[in-house]
């Protein structure tokens, strides 16, 4: 009989239902049924494309043995990563307290209170049955001991988000970015870009970050290793050739073979990097890039009401990757006389070869020089390799497709609503941006219906309230849409999102905010993420959104709170900088020039457009045809006139009338 999971809407717990294990989902009755039957409780944490997810259910969860120990001595709970990051937060930094280590599926040890004892990753079966007894003998002999640890571990997650707070200097310097960035450069792999070693993750943030650093601070071993590094991803078995988009990770040092998992949170931000380079390095193979990232978010995640849904899975019928590999005499067929070509882009006479009869496209060169080798016109291999990729995309599309995880997440729909407006200023492809405003309509109006925004968007209607990640990620975007198209709803939107936020999340030390919000149910700790990760800290993004507001607003109540954080967090940025490359932003924007470029006047879409085609990472966009409520827009316009004023902190040159001279007037 399925357990209660059921009854569930996540795809990732529905995965369990009828598993033998008696799970419950994370929620009143299984805390109270811990608590009443004095039982310790298995927290399992994972997602539903996680592979080793699957291996773990498969070898232990699906097995009557393992689970009749685990339905004997324990409270069985699953939580859905993705869909309650609060409760990961929490027991996947006790697992690293206790272990070092972290990862997915997480599987955590509680006393009945939710207080963490043990817990660790993946377990093999005979393991993880040896864990078990262990567990519960220590339950039953040596309870005492583990409260007292239980104590010790909760003390220590409750103050490892602790920094010493700073005194904001006179003016912030850039020296501690410089510092980090030239340790950071050790771990360059200069030849296959990326870090050193394996395996490789495509970290958008990071390559935002020293995309930003090299070009403003004029350092070509920055810029060429950002260069390197976005060619490699592009080029490599991590990017989907057929169908576009990013996989998880690859595993290998060449980004060769994949994790074949396809995330809404990596593509969309892949999008904003790609058009952040696209701007700065003309590279039409980034064009290219960004334009079969936006196909396959449009085509095989975007719902009807516009948003995205979460994720695909990395299997299918059972198999890891079995939907993206290929054998040669498949493509072979789909190329049909044009296959001496795709077996030279694509590896075909070695390369590529991944396992047995296992080949996954793998991009050897530039298509200049591939061009070249082959002997052709650079736009006539681009036409045949477009043609090739129709008839693969329509050959694969009979396979049996990998799961897709349906959940509908704010954070990640931001994310990716950011990704398609910047998609839109590489390449003035309307269509991207009215995607990006269909779903921030959408978000706007959960928004306007309760006040708050939700974590999660379900079909039932029922929803989890939004954490700090889907309050700053919602007005990062607001605020990028608001950029590209001078929409002033938007800027209202991120104003209102902000004032939530400093009502409902504030911790008032160091003006950080806690990831939950004052209203939520109170877990053994309530954290604050500060370090950037896979995706940047909800701080760090929030204090951004705070960062713009005060200059398009003025408001220096916001601008201090910047000051309080950076001051706090500045001195962690060397021990490990890719920990804090959205940090390191902001105090670029904060020790360099920093600009607001307003545009007054019934010309200024046009002289918006113009200045939306360079790559200006030290500077926002403001304008409007008529005379504007905001701060840095009033007083700016002329009758007749269309006019562009370069300013710092609300502080302006002289108006000029073109393009060019607005651009010479940057430091």
């Amino acid at each position: 009989m399925p357990n209660a999971l059921q009854h569930e809407s996540s795809p990732y717990l529905l995965q369990h239902k009828d598993n033998p294990v008696n799970w419950l989902p994370w929620g009143p009755e299984a805390l109270a049924r811990a608590k009443t039957e004095q039982k310790p409780m298995i927290i399992s944490i994972g997602y539903s494309a996680c592979h080793w997810c699957h291996v773990m259910e498969h070898e232990s969860f699906e097995d009557p043995e393992v689970a009749a120990v685990m339905n004997a001595h324990f409270i069985c709970i699953k939580v859905d990563r993705e869909e309650r990051p609060d409760i990961d937060q929490v027991y996947m930094d006790a697992v690293q307290l206790m272990t070092g280590q972290g990862g997915w599926p997480l599987n955590c040890f509680a006393l009945p209170d939710g207080r963490p004892f043990f817990g660790g990753t993946y377990f093999q079966r005979e393991r993880w049955i040896g864990t078990l007894k262990n567990v519960n003998a220590a339950f039953q002999d040596r309870y005492d001991d583990l409260v007292e640890y239980a104590n010790k571990l909760t003390a220590g997650l409750n103050e490892m988000d602790e920094l010493p707070v700073r005194r904001i200097p006179e003016q912030f310097s850039d020296e501690a970015v410089e510092t980090a960035i030239t340790r950071w450069k050790k771990r360059f792999d200069n030849k296959e870009g990326g870090a050193q070693g394996a395996p490789k993750f495509p970290l958008p943030n990071n390559y935002e970050c020293l995309l930003h650093y090299g070009t403003t601070e004029e350092d070509q071993e920055v810029i060429d290793h950002v260069l390197l590094t976005l060619r490699k991803m592009a080029w490599g078995g991590i990017y989907d050739h057929i169908g576009g988009g990013f996989t998880r990770y690859s595993t290998d040092a060449i980004w060769k073979v994949p994790h074949f998992e396809k995330m809404l949170y990596d593509n969309g931000q892949l999008l904003s990097l790609y058009a952040s380079a696209y701007l700065y390095f003309k590279d039409a193979e980034f064009q290219r890039t960004i334009n079969e990232i936006c196909r396959f978010l449009l085509r095989e995640v975007r719902t009807e009401h516009g948003t995205f849904y979460s994720a695909l899975d990395a299997d299918s019928e059972g198999e890891e990757g079995k939907f993206y590999v290929w054998t040669p005499e498949e493509l072979r067929k789909v190329s049909d006389d044009d296959y001496p070509i795709i077996e030279t882009v694509y590896g075909l006479k070695g390369s590529a070869h991944w396992e047995e009869d296992k080949w996954i496209p793998f991009q050897q060169d530039s298509i200049e020089l591939l061009a070249r080798k082959l002997e052709l016109d650079t736009d006539m291999l681009n036409h045949k390799l477009s043609q090739f990729k129709d008839k693969a995309l329509s050959e694969r599309s009979k396979r049996v497709r990998p799961g897709l995880d349906d959940k509908i997440l704010t954070s990640w729909n931001a994310m990716t609503i950011h990704g398609l407006a910047s998609a839109y200023q590489a390449t003035q492809d309307e269509s991207y941006l009215k995607a990006a405003s269909k779903a921030l309509e959408t978000l706007f109006k959960q928004w306007t219906s309760q006040q708050r925004l939700p974590h999660t968007i379900k079909k039932d209607g029922t929803t989890i309230n939004g954490y700090l990640e889907d309050y700053a990620h919602t007005a990062w975007a607001a605020l990028k849409c608001y950029e590209v198209s001078f929409d002033e709803r938007w800027v209202d939107f991120a104003r209102d999102l902000a004032a939530h936020v400093m009502k409902h999340f504030s911790r008032n030390d160091a003006g950080f905010f806690f990831f939950t919000a004052d209203e939520d149910e109170a877990l053994v700790a309530r954290k604050v993420e500060i370090n950037d990760n896979v995706i940047p800290a909800s701080n760090s993004i929030m204090s951004s959104v705070l960062f713009y507001l005060s200059r398009l607003d003025g408001n220096q109540n916001y601008a201090q709170i910047v000051q309080e954080q950076l001051a706090t967090v500045e001195p962690q940025l060397t021990s490990y900088p890719a920990g804090y490359s959205q940090w390191m932003r902001l105090l670029l924007w904060h020790a360099e020039p920093f600009y607001e470029i307003a545009i007054a006047g019934e010309h200024c879409e046009q002289v918006r457009q113009q200045l939306l085609q360079h790559y200006l990472p030290n500077a926002l966009l403001c304008g409007s045809e008529k005379p504007s409520k905001l701060h840095i827009l009033q007083d700016r316009h002329q009758t007749g006139k269309t006019l562009i004023y370069v300013c710092r902190g609300g502080v302006c040159q002289l108006p000029v009338a073109t393009v060019e001279e607005a651009l010479a007037q940057l430091d």
